[in-house]
């Protein structure tokens, strides 16, 4: 284990040393939550980070750089996280290494920061809030689908230098996705209790907090939280072959209930 840090070149270096191939997946703390006076936001870690370590890549003589980047990325869309995903992309293209470059859709998985955090409060409190209409569209993919590849795409050679979209199976609406969440978990008559909070309004109210060190929360990442970013993973498992588990299947292996509980 070698700890290392993308705004730390040195460290970079030390990571990188002997080192034949590199699977790059970086963020910053609180993601989608900027936190601009410490250094954390999409340019500093996704774009910055991402080439200085394919620099330290390069004076080491890795051979092989697969880099998750993310789903809508390559579009030249203005948001600022597909700014940031697209010139860590091109950093990683014009690198002179072997790539292969993986878009996955939302992931989830045991201990996510994202749809985990809808599992706390169907847990805990009565209902389930949603911002926005709940109509905006994902194709969750199971984290283990997204790590296979990952793994795959270091020695596949017919997947060198090209770029994959990862998406499951299922392109489902914010309201399907928790629905599905908690009736996995046993709550399906709260499905009935998903308020929704218009977006504009949870911005209005979050803004003040974009003036704290650490933001809890800010109007750009509603956006990001309601945004749609469709992707097309037929080249993926043409590729690397299998198939991508649905979301009741991938939930149920770390949500379904216990015998007994």
């Amino acid at each position: 284990m070698v700890r290392s840090d993308v705004r730390a070149r040195d460290s970079l270096r030390a990571a990188t040393a002997q080192v034949d191939a590199v699977i790059h997946c970086v963020q910053f703390p609180n993601h989608p939550v900027e936190a601009p006076r410490r250094g954390f936001t999409y340019l500093e870690i996704d774009a910055r980070g991402t080439r200085a370590i394919v620099e330290a890549a390069k004076e080491n003589h890795v051979q092989r750089f697969v880099y998750l980047s993310g789903a809508g990325a390559g579009q030249g869309r203005a948001e600022p996280w597909f700014v940031a995903k697209d010139l860590a992309e091109q950093a990683v293209r014009e690198s002179g290494m072997e790539y292969v470059i993986l878009r996955p859709s939302w992931i989830y998985g045991p201990g996510d920061r994202s749809l985990n955090r809808f599992v706390n409060f169907a847990r805990w409190l009565p209902f389930v809030p949603v911002i926005g209409n709940g109509k905006n569209r994902v194709q969750p993919i199971w984290v283990s689908d997204v790590a296979r590849i990952a793994v795959e795409a270091l020695t596949r050679a017919q997947a060198t230098n090209r770029v994959f979209e990862l998406g499951g199976p299922e392109m489902l609406s914010m309201d399907d996705i928790l629905r599905t969440m908690l009736r996995v978990m046993g709550r399906g008559a709260r499905a009935r209790f998903l308020i929704h909070q218009p977006a504009w309004l949870v911005k209005a109210a979050v803004a003040p907090l974009t003036f704290l060190p650490t933001p809890p929360m800010s109007p750009q990442a509603i956006d990001f939280i309601v945004g749609e970013a469709p992707v097309d993973s037929r080249d993926a498992l043409a590729t690397f072959g299998g198939s991508f588990s649905t979301l009741e299947e991938g939930l149920k292996t770390y949500l379904a209930p216990k015998a007994g509980s």
